[in-house]
């Protein structure tokens, strides 16, 4: 697991709460974390467009989603 940092990685998801965010899929004109590979940390940040977040995550293939490790 390295940590990873790339530009212009920006994805939907419609996850509640405080667990694992399960990605959406990239908006036009941005990567998907697909980008970060599988297993792989990345900082991200996340918002409800009230409410944010900022932290480090590790990305999974499989289900494509992000784990909150830190926030």
């Amino acid at each position: 697991m390295a940590l990873v940092i790339k530009d212009r990685v920006k994805e939907t998801t419609s996850t509640t709460g405080t667990g694992t965010l399960t990605l959406a899929g990239a908006l036009t004109g941005f990567d998907s974390f697909a980008a970060i590979g599988n297993g792989n940390t990345t900082y991200y940040s996340c918002t409800d467009g009230t409410d944010f977040e900022v932290g480090l995550g590790t990305y999974t293939a499989s289900g494509t989603t992000l784990s909150r490790d830190t926030v």
